[in-house]
């Protein structure tokens, strides 16, 4: 069953086009990778589905309602919710509050939403910080908070923007399995990435941006094969490293 749609989808700044004609569907429970060089629109297409931006072409579709006119927080309580790049968890409060956050946009008992939270900040593996300030947490442990934020919302389709950014391997391996997790209760995943390995390791479909344009789309091990993509974004130095 197709979840998201999304037809057409344009956005400008000034004179440049940002992303440019964007067609692609997320069906439900899959994993679809969105990756390219910096600066081809990728970021752009988050915020337009998310609602921090309003493109000024095109659809969207959620579940079959338009929601490219919504405000985030609407998009949000109706089950597709993002992180962000840069991870800016609320640093004066606790683990435990800063997920609980989360959890009353979908909530309005606070006794069940703390439950929730402590449910799933177990899942993430953050259980030992539970009550600590989020301030104090190094950057691994602050990308995990700011997916259990998200997941307390309950959300049927998950953005998440270069969610591994910073990690180093063994931590990349197991945000990886924490993910596959995810998937496998059923989440749908939009993931915009440039930890190959990730995307390689999770995503059922990949497409390509470049210029704000797709100049791809399809099974992982046929996109990096793409002469198109080589040049404009991996680098035959991407190939020889696959073996």
């Amino acid at each position: 069953m197709t979840l998201l749609t999304v037809d057409a989808l344009t956005m400008r700044f000034g004179g440049l086009v940002a992303v440019d004609a964007l067609s692609f569907e997320l069906d439900a429970g899959e994993v679809l990778g969105l990756i390219g060089p910096n600066g081809a629109g990728k970021t752009t297409v988050f915020n337009c589905l998310s609602g921090f931006l309003r493109p000024q072409g095109g659809e969207v579709l959620f579940d079959g309602r338009p929601v490219d006119r919504l405000e985030p927080y609407r998009i949000c309580q109706l089950g597709m919710v993002r992180t962000f790049q840069i991870v800016k968890p609320f640093q004066a409060i606790s683990v435990l509050d800063n997920v609980m956050v989360g959890a009353l946009s979908r909530e309005k008992s606070t006794a069940v939403a703390e439950k929730r939270s402590l449910e799933i900040i177990d899942f993430v593996g953050l259980a030992e910080w539970t009550y600590a300030l989020a301030k104090g947490l190094p950057l691994p442990l602050r990308k995990r908070l700011e997916l259990a934020r998200a997941l307390a919302t309950r959300p049927r389709v998950l953005l998440l923007d270069e969610v591994m950014a910073g990690l180093n391997p063994t931590e990349v391996d197991e945000l990886i399995a924490l993910l596959q997790q995810i998937h496998r209760r059923g989440t749908a995943i939009l993931l915009i990435e440039h930890v190959m390995r990730g995307v390689m390791a999770l995503s059922e479909r990949v497409i390509v941006l470049n210029h704000g344009v797709k100049i791809a789309e399809g099974l992982p091990r046929n996109v990096v094969q793409n002469r198109e993509v080589i040049e404009a974004y991996l680098g035959k130095e991407f190939l020889r490293a696959q073996g």
